[in-house]
C-alpha cells in the first residue's frame, strides 16, 4: 500500500498557511459585518455574471476567498490542506501560488460562460413577456441574475486533480476509514460532478461546472509542467 506521509516541516507550508488565514479572516468578516458596512460584501466581492450590474472584474479573484457557510469553508480548507500542502512542498511556494490562482481563474471563467448562456436565455424569455408579466416576474428574474458565486472550490479541485495525476497510487482514506487510490477517487469525483452538472437539479446551488473547470485547468497545468518527467509517479 502506497501512502504519502509528510514530515513535520511539511505539514503547513507558507502559502497554504496564509491561504487558510486569509479565508478564515474573510469568513469572519462576512459573518461579523455582513451588510452593516452600508453595502453587501457578497454584492461587491462575490462573483456575478457578466450581465449583472453587480459584476466587477476583481470578483474573479476575491470570490475565491469567500464562503457561504461553516461547512463550506471547512470542507474547502481541509481539502486545500490535504492536497495543496503536498503540492507546495513538491513545487515550492511561488509555483504553487501561481497554480492555485490560475486554477481558480479557470474555474471562474468556465462557470461564467455557463452563467452567461443561462442568463442570456432567461433574459430572452423575460423580454418576450408582456409588460404586466414582466412586472410580475421582475424581482424573481433579477434575483437570479444577481445571485453571487463564492468559494475556493474551483482552485481546490485543481489541487485535487494535480494530486491525482502526480500521486495516482497514493491511498486516500474516505471518512478516514476506506482506502481508495487517488486516481480512482479523482475520476469518480469528476464523474459525479459531471453527472450533477448535466442534471442541473432544481435547488442545487453548487457550481459543478466551476469544479470541473478547476480540475481541468489543474490537470492541464500539471501535465505540461511534468511533461519531461512523466515517469516519476508515486
Amino acid at each position: 500500500m502506497t501512502e504519502f506521509r509528510p514530515g513535520r516541516f511539511q505539514i503547513l507550508p507558507t502559502v497554504i498557511k496564509n491561504l487558510l488565514i486569509i479565508n478564515g479572516l474573510v469568513f469572519l468578516a462576512q459573518n461579523v459585518f455582513g451588510d452593516r458596512l452600508g453595502f453587501s460584501l457578497n454584492d461587491v466581492f462575490a462573483l456575478h455574471t457578466f450581465q449583472s450590474p453587480l459584476f466587477k472584474p476583481w470578483q474573479f479573484i476575491t470570490h475565491m476567498f469567500m464562503h457561504g457557510s461553516l461547512a463550506h469553508i471547512f470542507g474547502n480548507m481541509l481539502a486545500l490542506w490535504m492536497f495543496g500542502a503536498v503540492l507546495e512542498n513538491l513545487w515550492g511556494p511561488k509555483r504553487f501560488l501561481i497554480f492555485y490562482i490560475v486554477c481558480g481563474l479557470g474555474a471562474a471563467l468556465c462557470h461564467m460562460i455557463v452563467l452567461y448562456v443561462e442568463t442570456h436565455n432567461l433574459l430572452q424569455q423575460y423580454n418576450a413577456l408582456g409588460y404586466a408579466e414582466q412586472q410580475a416576474y421582475r424581482d424573481r428574474v433579477f434575483a437570479i441574475i444577481d445571485e453571487p458565486t463564492l468559494g475556493a472550490s474551483g482552485a481546490v479541485f485543481g489541487c485535487l486533480a494535480a494530486f491525482g495525476y502526480l500521486f495516482p497510487n497514493t491511498y486516500i482514506y474516505l471518512y478516514f476509514l476506506f482506502p481508495i487510490k487517488a486516481k480512482w477517487f479523482v475520476i469518480m469525483y469528476a464523474a459525479f460532478e459531471l453527472l450533477t452538472a448535466i442534471q442541473n437539479s432544481a435547488g442545487d446551488n453548487v457550481a459543478h461546472v466551476a469544479h470541473l473547470g478547476g480540475a481541468l485547468v489543474g490537470f492541464i497545468l500539471v501535465y505540461f509542467w511534468n511533461k519531461n518527467n512523466r515517469r516519476n509517479f508515486y
